[in-house]
C-alpha cells in the first residue's frame, strides 16, 4: 500500500505514519507471521512495531540502541526497542543501551550492521559502468552528497542546505553527486535547493531521486568523499574505505570510525572539513581504520540466532529488567 507522501509538513508525515500503521496491521492480521523483522528508526518502522504489538506478532529489531540526537528517529528507535522481543544491535555500545532500557540481555545479540554486509559483498559497478548508465559523474575529485532535514531543529533545513551548498562553491575541481532527501518533514525545501544548485552547475553537479542499492554503493565506493548527514556516511562509507564528512547534529551520538570527520553546518567549516577529508592522511586512515559496525557477517549471525530461537514460545509478556544499583554489568547474548 503506497503511503501518502505528497505533504511534507509535520501533519502530513503524521498522516503517512497513520496509513503505515493501518496497512501493516492489516497485513499482519491476514498473514500471521511468526516474526516481524524491523530495521532502524523511521516513523514507518515505528508504525510497523505498533501494528505488531497490537496484533501480537513478535518483533526482531535491528539497529536498536544507537543514537542520532538531532532527529526524531532517536526517540522512535528506542520506542521500537521497547516493543521488540529480539534485539540485533550493530555495536556493543548500542547493545548496552538496550539493556539500559530494561530489556533482557539474553535477548540482545550484537551482530554488526547489515549495511556493512551489503557494502562489502554486493557486486559493484565501475566508474565507467556507472557513467554509461547515468552520464558523466566523476571529475578530478567527486563527492557523494546526501543531506536530510534535521527534524528536531525546526526550520533548519533551508539555512543548513544553503550553508552546505555555499561551502561546496568554494572548492575547486569538486564534482558532486546528490541523492535526494528522505520523506521526513521539511524535505521539499532541501530538495529544491539541491535542484537549483545542480541547474546552476550542470557541468559538475548531478542529482538523483533514487539510485538503488547497487548504484548507490558503487558510487560510494568510487567517490573520493561521502558528505552530508546520512547514516550511510557513518556506517557504509567506512566499510568501503571512503572518507566521510558528517555535518551537524542529525547523527550526533553514533559510534564512528576515525575516517569519519564531523563539522558544524556552516559553509567555512564544511569547506575546511572537505579539504581535510580529501587529504592523503585522512584517505589512509579511512582505508585502514576499524569500522565499529562490524565485519560484513551480520546476516549470518542473525540467521543463527533466529534458527535457535524460532518459534518464540508462549505469551509475549516482558518483564522490565531493573539495573543493579552500581550500573549495567550483565553481558548481552552473543
Amino acid at each position: 500500500m503506497p503511503l501518502p507522501l505528497d505533504d511534507d509538513s509535520e501533519l502530513g508525515v503524521s498522516r503517512a505514519m497513520a496509513a503505515a500503521l493501518a496497512g501493516v496491521a492489516a497485513a499482519l492480521d491476514a498473514e500471521r507471521p511468526d516474526l516481524l523483522v524491523l530495521l532502524g528508526d523511521r516513523y514507518e518502522t515505528l508504525a510497523g512495531a505498533c501494528a505488531a504489538l497490537l496484533t501480537r506478532v513478535p518483533v526482531a529489531h535491528l539497529h536498536g540502541g544507537e543514537l542520532s540526537q538531532g532527529a526524531t528517529d532517536d526517540a522512535m528507535r528506542h520506542a521500537i526497542s521497547k516493543m521488540a522481543w529480539l534485539h540485533f544491535p550493530a555495536t556493543a555500545g548500542a547493545a548496552q543501551r538496550i539493556v539500559q532500557l530494561g530489556e533482557d540481555p539474553a535477548r540482545v545479540f550484537t551482530v554488526g550492521a547489515l549495511g556493512v554486509d551489503n557494502a562489502l559483498h554486493r557486486p559493484k559497478l565501475t566508474r565507467s559502468e556507472l557513467e554509461a548508465e547515468l552520464g558523466p559523474l566523476f571529475g578530478p575529485t567527486t563527492a557523494l552528497v546526501t543531506f536530510h532535514p534535521v527534524t528536531l531543529e525546526e526550520g533548519s533545513g533551508a539555512p543548513q542546505i544553503a550553508e552546505l551548498l555555499t561551502g561546496l562553491e568554494g572548492i575547486a575541481d569538486l564534482w558532486t553527486v546528490f541523492t535526494m532527501p528522505n520523506a521526513d518533514a521539511g524535505n521539499r525545501v532541501v530538495a529544491a535547493a539541491i535542484g537549483r544548485y545542480c541547474e546552476a552547475h550542470a557541468d559538475r553537479a548531478h542529482a538523483f531521486a533514487s539510485l538503488g542499492a547497487r548504484r548507490y554503493l558503487s558510487l560510494l565506493a568510487g567517490a573520493d568523499l561521502c558528505l552530508g548527514n546520512s547514516s550511510s556516511g557513518v556506517i557504509e562509507a567506512p566499510a568501503l574505505g571512503t572518507p566521510s564528512v558528517d555535518i551537524g547534529e542529525r547523527q550526533a551520538g553514533r559510534d564512528r570510525s576515525a575516517g569519519v570527520l564531523h563539522c558544524e553546518p556552516q559553509a567555512a567549516a564544511i569547506a575546511a572539513a572537505v579539504r581535510r577529508a580529501l587529504s592523503p592522511e585522512v584517505r589512509r586512515i579511512a582505508e585502514t581504520c576499524v569500522n565499529p559496525y562490524g565485519d560484513g557477517h551480520a546476516a549470518e549471525r542473525i540467521v543463527a540466532v533466529l534458527r535457535d530461537r524460532l518459534p518464540i514460545p508462549g505469551a509475549l509478556m516482558k518483564r522490565f529488567r531493573d539495573l543493579p544499583a552500581d550500573g549495567p554489568t550483565a553481558a548481552c547474548g552473543d
